[in-house]
């Protein structure tokens, strides 16, 4: 198998360079929208000829290019219609009467995802405390795939991602990473020797709450192929202007990420004394549990917190009542700063916390920010 490929750039250079058209006079700075479902094509096609846009379009080339780059993957990216899209992909992966193990607090439609594969083809599915090295070790014999959030979906755990994979090899189990909330600018999980790589594109990597999209890469040729097939077969495919707006965005990765990290990290810090905060999560935190391993694995701590204020579910409906600047929305990782209360679903994990606040911090002012989560903590509380 091979490993990741090093770039002689840094990923926030990278993610302004990589996926340019070639540089000719008079030539078109950012690469165009291709609005064609079909190419021209007679006789026997060729290895990698365009034919039909199912199969491929250069519409998704740069960004995949970019991606690939970022993530230090042997191979381009492959994008899908959605996040869930490049995760089924990946969990085709898994045979039937196979047996998956993933974090008992990843996102919550991916383990209902594994659920649907149990129900209809068999699939021994296990869940695991993803931070927990040794359960998660013991639960590999006859593993087929060891899926890893690190920081999980919402409860911030971090595995040890280096253990996790070469005892996932050894129990000769694929290992799968959603890299969604670290980025390749605070995690490359290849560079781990993990076997697959998800994003959730619709989140940091487009950065701007506008396209729904999904991203899969693979290392190995062999496994490439197999994504790629799955593409192809299921046509979960992206459209020309989604992948063109998702390049676009990524253009700015490095600052939203640079920005929202910095905000995270100081909105996590006065959350932790909040007279009305029961808790905070957030791998900057020294008292976190996975602060340890963000610090030492992971370029930065991200920019998603964890918050349960005092007064449970009700007092958590009240704080998200009370905002006027953060907005209440279930997705993450836009400019805008957002939050939810994750057992507002009934499909949450019963495990995450009925009064947990996700927090996803955005580019805003800092202090502002602050006066408004502030207002409504207090608010929430009748203080």
């Amino acid at each position: 198998m091979s490993s990741a490929r090093p770039d002689d750039l840094a990923p926030s250079t990278l993610v302004v360079s990589a996926g340019r058209p070639p540089r000719t006079q008079g030539g078109a700075l950012n690469p165009p929208v291709v609005l064609s479902s079909t190419n021209v094509s007679q006789g026997v096609p060729g290895a990698g000829e365009l034919l039909y846009g199912r199969m491929d379009t250069q519409a998704w080339h740069p960004f995949e290019e970019a991606l690939g780059r970022l993530e230090g993957s042997a191979h381009p990216a492959l994008v899908f219609g959605s996040g869930m899209a490049s995760i089924a992909a990946a969990f085709s992966l898994v045979p039937d009467g196979g047996r998956l193990v993933l974090p008992r607090h990843a996102y919550q439609v991916t383990i209902g995802y594994a659920v649907d594969l149990a129900d209809r083809h068999g699939v021994d599915v296990e869940l695991v405390d993803i931070d927990d090295t040794a359960a998660v070790v013991a639960a590999l014999p006859g593993t087929s795939m060891l899926w890893v959030e690190s920081p999980t979906n919402p409860m911030l755990e971090v595995a040890d991602l280096p253990v996790l994979v070469a005892a996932a090899h050894a129990a000769g189990a694929l290992v799968g990473v959603d890299n969604t909330f670290a980025t390749p600018l605070v995690q490359r999980p290849f560079e781990h020797g993990a076997d697959i790589v998800v994003h959730s594109v619709t989140k940091y990597l487009a950065g701007h709450s506008d396209v729904v999209l999904g991203a899969a890469l693979a290392d190995d040729d062999a496994l490439h192929a197999a994504l790629h097939a799955y593409r192809t077969l299921h046509g979960s495919i992206a459209g020309p202007f989604e992948v063109w707006l998702a390049l676009r965005g990524l253009r700015t990765l490095a600052l939203r990420v640079e920005r929202a990290q910095a905000t995270a990290v100081e909105l996590a810090a006065r959350l932790a004394s909040h007279p009305v905060v029961a808790q905070v999560r957030h791998p900057s935190l020294p008292t976190d549990p996975g602060h340890d391993r963000a610090t030492r694995l992971m370029d930065g701590y991200g920019s998603i917190i964890g918050l349960r204020p005092r007064g449970g579910a009700a007092a958590a409906d009240a704080v998200v009542a009370a905002l006027e600047l953060w907005v209440p929305a279930t997705s993450l990782g836009g400019v805008e700063s957002s939050l939810e209360r994750r057992r507002r679903f009934a499909t949450e994990s019963r495990t995450v916390p009925d009064d947990l606040l996700r927090l996803s911090v955005g580019i805003e002012d800092v202090e502002d920010l602050w006066t408004d989560l502030d207002r409504a903590l207090r608010a929430g509380a009748h203080l």
